[in-house]
């Protein structure tokens, strides 16, 4: 299996002709959000026009995936290029007994091949701004630093480390706001209290002037914009609060979240340089919340390896480098551990030395040319998600190779196929009916399962849940 991926990497060429060296690129990473939940993927609940009209200027991309159904090990992929496995981050990342019971790191390895490193290397200026979540959250107050990992300049929430902006809370009938997670501000030097409800716009405000200081230096950049609004607990401005329900708060947040957002990408917009030669990539981390967000037409939520926790609705927008305009791919599939090589790609930056990438690069792809990753790609279920949201026992492992995912347990029992082409609501297992298939993928998931770092999924029995105020997976 590994020395399939190798291969895989030096077929990669670095020079392509259509490569721009210099190309800007923005990632926007949103937090629990649905496949279904923009309005151009078929919300009719709520309207997010900001992100419709990069849709509408670039491509849609109906079968990507993210590398993990929950977010430190989404996060984790999207940002080197590797299974979150390797990295031992296969949860959401808690207080440090959690993680050492869980079979889990503390924070990952600032040697990690992350692509704002490489980029940083090559010249570009590059800023996280948002949720970051590996490393540096409840009493793991000993993470590095954000920077550490190849960023110039950071500002985050209460699950990393370093300067962040951190949550207020008011609701109808209140008269002084209240606070969430009061205790991070242990959490490295730096921060602000402002209102949950406009957070999302105090990062941009933070991403602006960056942009501007590149622009003025000429330097390229490289920007994370991660939010977090439609992560539970939801607290829209007061005037959106409506009937208070959960679905309707999870909707306000939605909209409020792509209006803050719609400032970033004007200032792209409206500016003919950084118009033609800027990439603005946008999906979320991992599937929704059961009674917040919706995963459209999929079976499963976040947490789940069934589609509506693993696949995610990506839009990129880049009207001076893609080669269609309103589109809809609907059959290319790849997943976040194929961007990294893919923008390192575009951006003729380097490979860092050494480095085998689990992903593969996909320029063509992204700039709208069709085509689909050449490996499988792998999931393993988080270890403290056997059984979540009234759901027992989850499948362990799962793999989608051409246009059948399979899903089993660790032992390989309790096969399901699903053929993906003519059920994507993963509504009818065909194991039986494809024992050859079966065969295949379960021989090429084990072999991946067992060359990744072990946690303890397998023996890990969680206690009882505890609500408690402010407390997040």
């Amino acid at each position: 299996m590994r020395n399939i991926l190798i291969l895989l990497s030096c077929l990669v060429s670095l020079s392509p002709a259509f490569a721009n060296e210099r190309t800007n690129i923005i990632l926007v990473f949103i937090d629990d959000m649905g496949w279904g939940d923009f309005s151009c993927f078929g919300n009719d609940d709520a309207t997010t026009p900001n992100i419709d009209k990069l849709a509408a200027e670039g491509i849609r991309f109906e079968q990507f995936y993210v590398n993990s159904p929950i977010c430190s090990p989404s996060r984790t992929a999207i940002s080197t290029g590797q299974y979150p496995q390797r990295w031992k981050i296969t949860s959401f990342l808690n207080n440090r007994r959690n993680n050492e019971e869980r079979g889990m790191a503390q924070w990952l390895d600032p040697k990690a091949p992350m692509l704002a490193r490489s980029l940083q290397d090559a010249g570009y200026a590059t800023g996280h701004f948002g949720k970051w979540h590996m490393g540096g959250q409840r009493d793991v107050d000993d993470a590095p630093p954000i920077t550490d990992y190849g960023f110039d300049e950071s500002l985050t929430n209460f699950e990393g480390m370093g300067p962040k902006l951190l949550p207020l809370t008011l609701k109808p009938g209140d008269t002084e706001p209240g606070r969430i997670w009061e205790q991070a501000e242990n959490l490295g030097e730096g921060f602000r209290w402002m209102q949950r409800s406009e957070i999302t716009g105090g990062f941009v405000d933070a991403a602006l002037p960056f942009i501007d200081k590149a622009v003025a230096a000429e330097k390229p950049f490289y920007i994370n914009l991660w939010p977090d609004d439609v992560h539970g607990p939801w607290w829209p401005s007061v005037a959106n609060w409506g009937d208070g329900s959960k679905r309707r708060l999870y909707l306000s947040v939605l909209e409020e979240m792509d209006q803050q957002l719609g400032k970033l990408f004007k200032r792209v917009a409206d500016d003919e340089a950084l118009r033609d030669n800027t990439l603005i990539l946008v999906c979320s981390d991992n599937g929704p919340e059961p009674g917040a967000g919706e995963a459209g037409p999929f079976r499963g939520y976040k947490t789940h390896l069934y589609e509506g926790g693993i696949r995610s609705s990506l839009v990129a927008w880049g009207p001076g480098l893609l080669k269609k305009s309103n589109h809809v791919d609907k059959d290319s599939v790849f997943s976040a551990i194929d961007l990294a090589p893919t923008l390192l790609t575009l951006t003729n930056t380097p490979f860092p030395e050494g480095v085998l990438f689990d992903g593969e690069s996909l320029v063509g792809t992204i700039l709208g040319e069709g085509g689909s990753r050449k490996a499988p790609i792998f999931f393993r279920r988080p270890p403290d998600r056997n059984s979540f949201y009234d759901v027992e026992n989850l499948p362990d492992l799962a793999v989608r190779a051409g246009k059948w995912k399979l899903l089993c347990e660790y032992n390989a029992g309790g096969v399901e196929l699903y053929d993906m082409e003519s059920d994507r609501g993963e509504t009818n297992n065909v194991a039986e009916m494809n024992p050859v298939v079966v065969e295949e993928l379960i021989f090429q998931l084990i072999d991946w399962n067992e060359e990744m770092p072990a946690d303890n999924g397998e023996n890990y029995v969680p206690g009882p849940r505890k609500k408690t105020k402010g407390k997040r997976k």
